[in-house]
């Protein structure tokens, strides 16, 4: 909701690169590698389901853009590491999966990753939800840096103006999507697969029926008068599509009119069902060793494309760093 559903519509308009960051994974979980390669296909087969098109967009696997990680050596000698540690998505993460500092040294430079994996390809406008938003600043901190430091843009410079004026990067911005964040099912922190908290796209109508069944709202009565900013209300507004209906409920909420908690979860996990169950079904049709195949064919042909932006990307930044000693060229089998 907060950035797939964004990518579908972006679709339309615009030369889009869907990264899905599978070296990032291994921060956290780098004892896993089994895990990751099936999380990565299944991520993927997401995708697919929710309506990403592979003629219209390219999917971009992580490990396979070897620039991406030349660019993110190079970019975190533009961040301080005071900066990097500040950024609040990743204390958020640190604290959610309780790390303390108990974590890998690789595990901040991620958020460095994310820049390139953004500017490797020039891009313009990247869909997120609003917890990401501190992530694209960082990046657009990058961008104006580099080119600053090795393009001799003027520090004045509209970020706009920026590759007009010489710059190797635009800087970018942020789009969050008509859903910026999503309370997950336990009523308390954002929707998060890794907690547990999350609707999946292979989720049965029976599964997310029970799922909103156990969100917790505090509410004791019909008759109590109910706070319509509640985890509940969130995914009202969110599923149900006619806001006539959104209005009526949450009109007779607030007002405590013989209206429970029981019965506006049941409608909002059949609106939920309506949207997923298409996907649900694209979703099952990729499932096995021939859904990996497809998934793996159409990752394996994305890889030309995305590659031969990012070395083009990577090349421009070396060249005005002084570092073009000679083109490269990447081959695959």
């Amino acid at each position: 909701m907060g950035s797939l559903e964004n990518r579908v519509r972006l679709q339309d308009d615009y030369d889009c690169f869907f990264l899905l960051a599978n070296m990032h994974a291994f921060t956290t979980r780098a004892e896993s590698p089994d895990d990751i390669r099936r999380d990565t296909l299944d991520i993927a087969k997401d995708w697919l389901a929710a309506g990403i098109d592979p003629e219209r967009s390219t999917l971009v696997l992580q490990t396979e853009i070897p620039a991406i990680a030349e660019l993110t050596w190079y970019f975190a000698m533009l961040l301080p590491f005071n900066r990097v540690m500040r950024n609040p998505t990743l204390k958020t993460e640190i604290e959610l999966k309780d790390l303390g500092d108990h974590y890998s040294f690789g595990f901040p430079l991620y958020a460095v990753g994310q820049c390139a994996d953004i500017l490797a390809f020039r891009a313009e406008l990247v869909p997120v939800g609003e917890d990401q938003v501190a992530h694209i600043e960082m990046c657009r901190e990058v961008g104006r840096r580099f080119n600053w430091t090795y393009c001799g843009v003027d520090p004045q410079t509209k970020d706009e103006q920026h590759v007009a004026e010489g710059g190797v990067f635009p800087i970018p911005n942020a789009l969050v999507g008509r859903i910026g964040r999503l309370i997950g099912t336990d009523g308390k922190t954002k929707m998060s697969k890794s907690l547990g908290n999350a609707i999946l796209l292979t989720d049965t109508a029976k599964e997310i029926k029970k799922k909103m069944g156990g969100l917790y709202t505090g509410r004791q009565t019909m008759t109590e008068p109910g706070d319509i900013n509640n985890a509940l209300f969130q995914y009202v507004r969110a599923f149900i599509k006619d806001p006539a209906r959104v209005a009526e409920l949450e009109d007779r909420y607030s007002r405590g009119d013989n209206l429970g908690d029981g019965h506006v979860k049941v409608e909002v996990a059949a609106a939920i069902d309506e949207l997923i169950a298409p996907m649900r079904e694209r979703r099952a049709a990729l499932e096995g060793e021939a859904g990996d195949k497809r998934v793996l064919e159409i990752l394996r042909a994305h890889h030309a494309k995305a590659n031969a932006i990012a070395e083009e990307t990577l090349y421009m930044a070396k060249q005005a760093m002084k570092l073009d000693f000679g083109p490269r060229k990447l081959s695959f089998p």
